[in-house]
């Protein structure tokens, strides 16, 4: 035991940061009804707001990985979470709408860094360790999304204002992810197990496995931003749900993606990636169906439980894939997809916000099932191999 504990150690480090990171946006969710309401916001008005966030993204991907791969991924991960916990803090002390906008902007860049760092770091320490942790890695996400949504909504229901729900979640986990991010050694990839001879990297647009796993993804987040944006407003506005009350759905929703991504590493070992995510797509797209048309509250919840469990394994099993392709540095490839990934997370919301203002949130569900059908054609991109690939390790830190 004690000879596994140099691999062990980092691996059980990164689940528990990945489990602290998204607490204090967990803790932002049910808070969205509150701030909507403060705001005077109709539907569309929310989601031109919410439209910050994918802006925000969509400026900082692009050099995220250059970032990442010059920083390294230690300090990153050191500096990324405390800053984050600042920007999340920002949509709930809010004023204007612009603000909103401004503040989840800023929200959203510091979200697509951070997390590219975690992603390459949980990479980087399943190749070293032998064993699949990926999934696992995005199960502990989960959990901390679970719990600061379901934190948040208690301190909802007991009156408390939205930034003391987010400010004392996220405020909670501050120390635990500095501690964290000063005492784990994320392992450093030699660049020439990740380009081309030359030394040269192929642009993302000459890569047509990288863009057939961004596509593949593109559904699945768009999905999963649709349950962390919509479905507390979902359960108020169709079931006439309470403050506290709603923030359920999304809870049931975030246990099911838990429960799938932590069985995902035995699956992807046994079955493989791609049977893996074609079985749980064709869940999602009839859980979503079953959401456009859900009669009643305990059938709603099932469906809600049914996508969490359709979408849980989609992002984990594409990140290990783009981090493992020839001819690209994993910082870079990484950073593509989650481009892809939180872009479909926050633009789906958006578009859904915008659909509602016609026929209900209910039809806006309903552009949810066109881009699952896209991500099933595209799930053949997932055809690696089902365990950790060798690569070119050194033991300086990341």
């Amino acid at each position: 035991m004690a000879a596994d504990s140099p691999r062990v150690l980092p691996a059980r480090l990164i689940m528990a940061y990945f489990a602290l990171q998204p607490l204090a946006f967990g803790a932002w969710l049910p808070c969205i009804p509150d701030v909507k309401a403060a705001l005077g916001l109709s539907p569309s008005g929310l989601a031109l707001c919410l439209l910050g966030m994918p802006i925000g993204t969509a400026l900082a991907l692009p050099f995220a990985g250059r970032l990442v791969a010059w920083l390294g991924v230690q300090r990153v991960l050191l500096l990324g979470y405390p800053l984050f916990f600042a920007c999340v803090l920002l949509p709930v002390l809010a004023q204007t709408p612009v603000e909103l906008a401004l503040a989840l902007a800023l929200t959203g860049m510091s979200m697509s860094v951070l997390e590219l760092a975690m992603n390459v770091s949980a990479d980087r320490i399943e190749r070293q360790g032998g064993r699949l942790i990926m999934n696992t890695c995005h199960g502990c996400w989960s959990v901390g999304m679970m719990g600061g949504t379901l934190a948040g909504s208690a301190f909802l229901a007991l009156s408390a204002p939205p930034w003391v729900a987010v400010g004392l979640v996220g405020l909670a986990a501050l120390p635990v992810a500095v501690w964290i991010a000063r005492t784990i050694r994320v392992p450093v990839l030699h660049p020439a197990a990740e380009q081309e001879p030359g030394g040269r990297q192929r642009p993302v647009w000459q890569d047509a496995r990288l863009i057939g796993l961004g596509l593949f993804i593109l559904g699945v987040g768009m999905t999963e931003g649709a349950m962390a944006d919509w479905s507390a407003l979902y359960l108020r506005d169709v079931f006439g749900f309470g403050p506290g009350a709603a923030g359920l759905g999304y809870a049931v929703f975030a246990a099911m993606l838990t429960a799938g991504r932590f069985a995902g590493d035995r699956l992807k070992a046994r079955f493989g990636a791609l049977p893996v995510a074609r079985v749980c797509l064709v869940l999602a797209l009839a859980a979503v169906a079953l959401l456009v048309v859900a009669p009643s509250p305990l059938l709603a919840h099932a469906a809600f439980g049914a996508v969490g469990l359709g979408v849980s394994v989609g992002f984990p099993l594409a990140v290990s894939e783009a981090a493992r392709l020839p001819g690209r540095t994993s910082e870079r490839s990484v950073a593509a997809l989650t481009f892809m990934a939180l872009s479909g997370f926050l633009v789906g919301p958006v578009v859904i916000g915008t659909l509602a203002d016609f026929g209900g949130l209910q039809s806006g569900l309903a552009a949810l099932l066109p881009v699952l059908v896209l991500s099933l054609i595209c799930a053949r991109a997932l055809r690696g191999s089902p365990g950790p690939c060798p690569a070119i390790l050194t033991d300086r830190r990341g």
